[in-house]
């Protein structure tokens, strides 16, 4: 297939350090690569792929200092995106909602993967309007607050098999890798290991918008001798660190939609301790791959399960359900689909024709939801 990739402007792809949807959509690309697809990148200049690499900004938006208009840059993304439509089977949009209009009206078959939280209220307007564009959700639970939206699938993602190797004796340090932010919950984390009687590592970044929440609030924490801030990390940094780390701790305080930090943990062999909200439920195989808590107290008592713990199990649950193979699978699934559904209807895609009510379980990860009734990846439209 002629597949386009519109990937954020944010980070570069794959990501220097810090995050998560570009690094998805970097496993993706190079996945279908590597199956022989003809795909486009679409994405800033500093990015790596052996995709054909449409650059739109000089760098990653987040790294550029003087840049103060990042909407500039989105604008001529999507002037290049539907100026080459016309080359491409399908495009797939990890961008938000930005392009919805235009979408709407170019008449190529085209996905959106929404890879943020969906439970805002404002967001309901925006999904009764566009009920026609078809979109993907990254867990059954995040679809939930729009079930009026247009899903086609629940595709979990995944990672390259071979890009973290499992260690069977870890070290003797539980680790925390993310955002420093009131919903990612580092100072529960540090509440945790303090219990426990363990060394915390802490490798996260501090976001400009969580700037006075962490000098007020988590930065006193490190002063335990117990806690060491490492900071941002990136891909080569983050399997070691994770191989090493008897347990990641993983207490959020908000609907996480998918929470990429735990199956890169998973293939490491390392357990994840994680509050039960969000995508969790979907992702941890209890007792397998990790722990589901509710309070630090239960937090505190699989910390000590993690002891002992089968680690090579933990990695073969990981290469059974959150490869990239498996991902890039799944989505061309729906690429067919809704290919197919354009050709019904002479090239434009119709809402009746596209959106499938799905009511088997989603296959993404082999996983059933009860949240969403998931459209299945292999369903018929």
């Amino acid at each position: 297939m002629r597949i386009a990739q519109v990937a954020p402007l944010y980070e570069s792809v794959p990501p220097k350090y810090y995050g998560g949807t570009e690094r998805v959509v970097s496993y993706l690309t190079e996945e279908l690569v590597r199956q022989g697809h003809d795909v486009t990148l679409f994405a800033s200049a500093d990015s790596v792929t052996r995709a054909e690499l449409v650059p739109i900004c000089p760098q990653a938006l987040r790294l550029n200092s003087e840049c103060a208009d990042r909407l500039a840059y989105n604008i001529v993304l999507l002037e290049h995106v539907f100026r080459a439509a016309h080359r491409f089977d399908v495009i797939h949009f990890h961008i938000d909602c930005l392009h919805f209009p235009l979408s709407r009206r170019s008449g190529v078959p085209h996905v959106t993967t929404l890879h943020g939280r969906l439970d805002l209220p404002e967001l309901s307007c925006l999904y009764d309007e566009f009920r026609d564009i078809p979109v993907v959700s990254i867990s059954g639970t995040q679809r939930a607050p729009q079930p009026q939206a247009n899903w086609q699938a629940t595709v979990h993602h995944g990672l390259p098999a071979d890009l973290h190797r499992c260690r069977e004796r870890p070290g003797d340090y539980l680790a925390f890798v993310g955002r420093i932010s009131p919903e990612k919950r580092v100072d529960r984390a540090i509440e945790i290991a303090r219990r426990a009687g363990m060394k915390l590592r802490v490798a996260a970044k501090v976001d400009a918008a969580d700037r006075d929440y962490f000098r007020q609030t988590v930065e006193p924490l490190f002063r335990d001798a117990a806690v060491e801030f490492v900071g941002e990390i990136g891909e080569a940094d983050k399997g070691e660190f994770l191989r090493n780390a008897q347990a990641l701790l993983f207490p959020i305080d908000w609907p996480e939609p998918f929470g990429l930090v735990m199956i890169e943990s998973m293939a490491c062999g390392t357990p994840v301790v994680a509050w039960r909200r969000g995508s969790v439920p979907e992702v941890i195989d209890e007792g397998v791959t990790g722990f589901m808590v509710d309070d630090l107290d239960d937090a505190t008592r699989a910390v000590e399960k993690c002891r002992g713990f089968d680690r090579r199990r933990c990695r073969e649950a990981f290469e059974r359900r959150f490869t990239a193979t498996r991902m890039a699978n799944d989505y061309l699934a729906v690429y067919h689909r809704v290919v197919e559904a354009a050709r019904r209807v002479g090239g434009r895609i119709s809402p009746r024709l596209h959106r499938w009510d799905g009511r088997r379980e989603s296959v993404a990860g082999g996983r059933t939801s009860p949240v969403a009734a998931a459209a299945n990846v292999g369903g018929q439209p």
